[in-house]
């Protein structure tokens, strides 16, 4: 699977377990952690096939024609993927089409995944006394219970409030939308930073709820951004608070390296983490509150709900893409800082040390990440440049809906795995507009075959970009 502990330049500290021989202990990291990046992309592209065609097989709702294959895949891909780039609008599925795309998002989430490579690696060892093993078994069920309370407790937060207020209750019901499948829908897409919605207008139609939005921000920040910083913070809590594992607790925070798990992190990059994502969520909510207060999205809006608005916007550009906005009317600074912050991998972090040979250190590890930044940037331009070729003849044909920005915006939204997206506007075409009918769906639902078939490539390069990149932590 994935996030095995079990590497041979960390594991080379430990001594076989009695029973288990160097060269068995060595082919079983061999096995674990060779060729990850392919590992994980056959389990992505299996399950992405198997949703393919359970959405294949299940009809949409009643009043809508059938889909197309191609887009039902890319509807599959993207949700396994956590993308929520969308080419059909949500309102399309059926009931028994959003379970499935709940299922896809739970099994591709980040947690989910990096639990089950815990648990495939534990059963590597055959000595129960081994403390390795019982550390790697109890951090495999940390993360069990971490995930299902955080979900549990969201879908019944969700379904309350949903339930309490009266005009969110009737925005769903106007939609003809299952309240207890919108809540769990919502939040398992939430926690694993997907970014799917199943309305049309994702959390728009929402933006005077401001109590869903405070709702959904935590699952946001517990599922990915700060999901190593929570992990660790759980151990802790829970070697304080049961004695009986306070051995492993203490084993699991103070060998973080030996371990290899990529989510367990050290206190100082815990720290960093939290601090780099209040940042990020600043400078936004600083260039909202500045530049995007008075905008149409906003507008109708008051001052407290466009404040927890703006936050809840400012919370999901790193990963989760949810959005309250139309972000074609957002000020062009604003949609460039969007994208670079877009572009940057979940748990990006700018620590600051003050001993010398840390900062030496530190300078070393900025120059090599930089280097798997700036060819990573290499790929995409490959990504734009093969799209372009595949659309130049809409963006010789609408080059308002079809410049060069929007381009690049798609793709770096489905390398991040965000969703964000420009969308497409009938007003802008310059010939024809009359016979175009404005959708809720992504600008990629207007490219064609080619281009999609390149982004459901990008959607997957991205998901993966931890193992090229060869991300890791001190």
């Amino acid at each position: 699977m994935n996030h095995s502990p079990c590497f041979q330049k960390k594991m080379s500290n430990f001594r076989a377990p009695l029973g288990y021989s160097s060269s068995k202990l060595n082919r079983v990291c061999h096995i674990l952690s060779v060729n990850p990046f392919w590992t994980r992309n056959f389990y992505l592209l299996i399950i992405s096939l198997l949703g393919f065609w359970s959405l294949n097989v299940l009809k949409p709702r009643t009043n809508f024609s059938k889909l197309r294959n191609l887009d039902l895949f890319f509807t599959s891909v993207s949700a396994t993927t956590l993308s929520s780039m969308s080419t059909i609008e949500m309102e399309i599925l059926s009931n028994p089409q959003l379970i499935v795309v709940t299922i896809l998002m739970f099994i591709g989430g980040e947690v989910f995944t990096s639990m089950v490579g815990l648990f495939i690696a534990q059963n590597t060892f055959n000595n129960d006394e081994h403390l390795l093993h019982h550390s790697i078994m109890f951090l495999s069920f940390i993360i069990l219970g971490y995930l299902l309370v955080i979900n549990l407790l969201g879908i019944a937060m969700v379904f309350l409030y949903i339930s309490l207020v009266s005009n969110a209750h009737r925005t769903l019901k106007s939609k003809g939308l299952n309240l207890f499948t919108f809540s769990i829908f919502t939040t398992i897409s939430s926690f694993t930073n997907c970014g799917f919605i199943p309305t049309n207008e994702n959390m728009l139609v929402f933006n005077k709820n401001p109590g869903l939005f405070l709702v959904i921000i935590p699952l946001v920040i517990l599922g990915n951004t700060l999901f190593p910083t929570c992990l660790r913070f759980s151990i802790w809590v829970l070697g304080k608070c049961v004695n009986k594992v306070r051995h492993y607790c203490d084993y699991l925070l103070k060998n973080t390296k030996e371990i290899g798990f990529h989510h367990l992190v050290s206190t100082r990059c815990s720290f960093w983490l939290v601090g780099t994502a209040f940042g990020f969520v600043v400078i936004q909510v600083v260039l909202f509150f500045a530049m995007g207060w008075n905008s149409k999205s906003l507008k109708g809006l008051n001052p407290y709900e466009k404040t927890i608005g703006v936050l809840f916007q400012s919370v999901n550009t790193r990963q989760a893409g949810e959005t309250i906005v139309n972000l074609p009317a957002m000020s062009t600074v604003i949609l460039v800082v969007i994208t670079v912050i877009m572009y940057l991998p979940p748990y990006t972090s700018f620590p600051f040390v003050n001993d010398e040979e840390e900062q030496h250190q530190q300078q070393k590890r900025k120059r090599k990440i930089a280097k798997k930044l700036l060819s990573q940037l290499a790929y995409i331009s490959i990504f734009v440049i093969l799209i372009c070729i595949t659309e130049r003849k809409s963006m010789k044909e609408d080059p308002l809906n079809f410049t060069p920005f929007n381009i690049v915006f798609e793709v770096i939204s489905a390398y991040g795995n965000v969703g964000y997206t420009m969308g497409y506007n009938c007003k802008l075409r310059l010939k024809d507009g009359a016979n175009c009918e404005d959708k809720w769906y992504g600008f990629v639902g207007k490219w064609s075959d080619a281009g999609k078939i390149i982004l459901i490539v990008v959607m997957l390069f991205g998901r993966l970009k931890r193992y090229n990149m060869g991300w890791k932590f001190s």
